[in-house]
C-alpha cells in the first residue's frame, strides 16, 4: 500500500501543479500530508516527517544554495557573465556553439538558470550570423540550453546538482569527479547530434522564428556596470566560481589519493569554499561598484535564495515521508528484483522515474528532488555506488523540458522563437542530453567502486 499512496501522492501534485496552476510548494505540502496519513505514519509523525524532512535538506545544501546565490548575483551585477560570453563569441567563431555549451555547463554551473539565459541569449542571436547565417541561432540556441542545464544537473554548486548529492548522501566533491566530465561529453555531444539533425532540413524558419517577439534584451535584464567593475580583467572577475570549484577538487582528489589533511578538508569543504568565493565576490563587488549597488545585488541574492530554499527544503520533506511510510523496503525489492543485472536496472530505473516526474512537473530541481527522495532511503542498500545513483537522477531530470515550464517561456522569447521553435530547441536538446548522458552514466558505473 505505500507504493499505492506514494503514487497518489505524487500524481496529485503534478495534477495540482499543472492542471490547478498550485505553487510546488503548496502542491508538495499537500502530497507530504496525504502520504503521512494515508500510509499510517500519523499526524504527529506527518508534522515531524516534513520538518525534519526539510531540516535535513537544509544542513546538507542551505548554506551552498545562499553562497551560490550570493555568488551569482555579484558577478552578475559586475557585468563578469555578458564579458564572458562576448569574449568567448569573439575568439571561438564557427566553433561558439561547443565553447558555449562547455562554458556554461562547468565554468559557470548555475543555481542563477534564469540569469544565464537572460545573459546568453543576446549574445546567440548576435552570433548566430557568423556561426552560421542558416541554422547559427537554432544551432546556439540548443548549445545554449544544454550547457545551462547540464551544468545546473551535474557540477556543483548547480542546484539540482547540490540538492540531489544531498539527498543521495554524497560528498559534494565526489559527486564533482564524476559529474564534471558527464556534464561536459553530454553537452559537447549532444550540441554535435543537434548539428547534424539541423544540417538535413530540420529547422524551419518560416514557421520557428516568431517575428511578432518583443526582443527581450531591455535595460533593466542588463547590468548597469561601474567603469572600475568593466576595467577589472575577466579572469579575476571569474575567480569567485574557480577558486571555489578548485578547493572542492582538490580535497576530493586528496582524500581518494590518500594525501589529505585538516587544512585541505577545512578549505575543500564546500560550505566553507564557496564562502571564500562570495567573500571574494563580495570584495570585488565594493571594490570597483560602491556599498549601495553592491547591496543592490545582495538585495537581489537574497531574494532568490528564499523562493529557492524553500522549494528545496520542502522537496527534502517529501523524501522524508516517503521514508517514513515503508515505501524503501517496496522499492528495495523492486530494484533488486533482477539479480542478474541490478547494476543496470537500478541506474536505468532512477533515470526513468527522474525523467517522468520531470516531465509531468516541469521542473528539473523538483523532478529530481522528488526522484532523489523516492530512490535516497534505499541508496545506501543497494549494490550500486551512491554518486552512480545521484548522476542517474540528474541525467532523468534533463529530460524534455516543455511547455509546462516558465523556463521554456522565457527561452522562447528571448530567443524570438515560436513555440514550435523552443520544442525543437531546447525540448529535444534536453532530452537528447538525457539519452546521451544515460550511458556515460553506466559507463561510470563501472569505473566507481561498488557500494
Amino acid at each position: 500500500m505505500a507504493a499505492l499512496h506514494t503514487a497518489i501522492a505524487i500524481i496529485a501534485a503534478i495534477v495540482l501543479i499543472i492542471r490547478f496552476k498550485v505553487d510546488p510548494v503548496i502542491s508538495l505540502i499537500i502530497a507530504c500530508i496525504y502520504l503521512g496519513l494515508a500510509s499510517g505514519v500519523g499526524a504527529a509523525g506527518t508534522v515531524e516527517q516534513i520538518t525534519v524532512g526539510f531540516g535535513d535538506i537544509m544542513l546538507e545544501v542551505g548554506l551552498l544554495i545562499g553562497f551560490g546565490v550570493l555568488i551569482g548575483a555579484l558577478l552578475h551585477s559586475m557585468g563578469t557573465f555578458s564579458d564572458l560570453v562576448r569574449v568567448i563569441a569573439r575568439k571561438m567563431g564557427r566553433k561558439l556553439p561547443y565553447a558555449m555549451a562547455a562554458t556554461l555547463t562547468a565554468i559557470f554551473p548555475s543555481i542563477y538558470v534564469d540569469v544565464q539565459v537572460v545573459l546568453a541569449a543576446p549574445m546567440a542571436k548576435e552570433s548566430a550570423p557568423a556561426v552560421d547565417r542558416r541554422i547559427g541561432l537554432p544551432w546556439l540556441a540548443g548549445a545554449m540550453s544544454i550547457g545551462i542545464l547540464s551544468g545546473y544537473v551535474f557540477v556543483a554548486p548547480g542546484l539540482a546538482a547540490v540538492s540531489v548529492a544531498g539527498l543521495i548522501d554524497v560528498p559534494l566533491g565526489t559527486y564533482l569527479i564524476y559529474g564534471v566530465p558527464i556534464g561536459l561529453i553530454t553537452s559537447l555531444v549532444t550540441v554535435l547530434i543537434f548539428r547534424v539533425l539541423l544540417s538535413r532540413g530540420f529547422w524551419k524558419p518560416a514557421t520557428d522564428l516568431d517575428e511578432t517577439t518583443v526582443d527581450a534584451e531591455d535595460e533593466d535584464a542588463q547590468p548597469i556596470v561601474s567603469e572600475r567593475a568593466a576595467n577589472l580583467s575577466l579572469f579575476t572577475r571569474l575567480l569567485p566560481i574557480l577558486i571555489p570549484l578548485v578547493l572542492i577538487a582538490v580535497a576530493a582528489f586528496a582524500e581518494l589519493f590518500g594525501f589529505s589533511n585538516s587544512v585541505i578538508a577545512f578549505l575543500g569543504d564546500a560550505n566553507i569554499a564557496l564562502f571564500i568565493g562570495l567573500l571574494l565576490a563580495f570584495a570585488l563587488a565594493r571594490m570597483t561598484m560602491g556599498v549601495d549597488a553592491t547591496d543592490a545585488a545582495l538585495g537581489t541574492g537574497f531574494h532568490t535564495t528564499g523562493e529557492i530554499l524553500l522549494i528545496t527544503g520542502v522537496g527534502g520533506s517529501l523524501g522524508a515521508v516517503i521514508a517514513a511510510s515503508g515505501l524503501d523496503e517496496t522499492l528495495k525489492g523492486f530494484f533488486s528484483a533482477d539479480q542478474n543485472a541490478p547494476v543496470f536496472v537500478t541506474i536505468v530505473l532512477a533515470w526513468l522515474i527522474a525523467a517522468v516526474l520531470h516531465l509531468a512537473i516541469g521542473s528539473i530541481s523538483v523532478g529530481a528532488i522528488a526522484a532523489a527522495g523516492i530512490i535516497g532511503p534505499i541508496a545506501g542498500t543497494l549494490n550500486v555506488n551512491p554518486v552512480i545513483i545521484a548522476l542517474s537522477i540528474a541525467a532523468g531530470a534533463l529530460f524534455a523540458l516543455h511547455v509546462n515550464s516558465n523556463f521554456f517561456w522565457m527561452f522562447k522569447s528571448l530567443l524570438g522563437l515560436s513555440t514550435k521553435g523552443a520544442l525543437k530547441t531546447l525540448t529535444l536538446a534536453t532530452s537528447l542530453g538525457a539519452v546521451v548522458a544515460l550511458p556515460l552514466v553506466l559507463l561510470a558505473s563501472l569505473i566507481a567502486p561498488s557500494a
